[in-house]
């Protein structure tokens, strides 16, 4: 198994200013948008071979309840694997990691085409890993 990438996944009040100050103040382009047209709930903005990840407040409480006690600024990283296949990749790392930290999303298959994970390091912040399937 491989590690392939880690991008800031930012939760924000406003995905629009947040947006904008990325694309037009640092120079990255939008990649893509869920949904494809505003009001939007996520934002991928890529410059070079950085990206970074804008999740809206309010949807990303919606979807995972740790995000409501915590303030815009806290951080999260998302992180890709690339293996031969699902068991000795992402399944793999669950199963080395489970009962060792906090995990606050367990292994589920998102209906993006992705199979991922969500922990908690020892200072709260939360680390994703995800494995493409679709």
């Amino acid at each position: 198994m491989t590690f392939t990438d880690i991008t800031p996944n930012l939760i924000v009040s406003d995905i629009d200013r947040s947006t904008a100050f990325y694309r037009d103040l640092l120079g990255f382009s939008v990649v893509t948008t869920v949904p494809d047209s505003g009001p939007f709930v996520f934002v991928w903005l890529q410059r070079d071979g950085v990206n970074v990840f804008l999740n809206a407040r309010g949807p990303a409480e919606a979807e995972l309840a740790l995000w409501a006690g915590r303030k815009p600024g806290a951080m999260s990283m998302f992180m890709m694997l690339a293996a031969p296949g699902i068991a000795d990749g992402i399944d793999a790392l669950f199963a080395a990691i489970d009962g060792k930290a906090n995990v606050i999303m367990p292994l589920k298959d998102q209906f993006y085409g992705m199979r991922e994970f969500g922990i908690e390091d020892p200072d709260g912040y939360v680390i994703f890993f995800a494995q493409r399937i679709a």
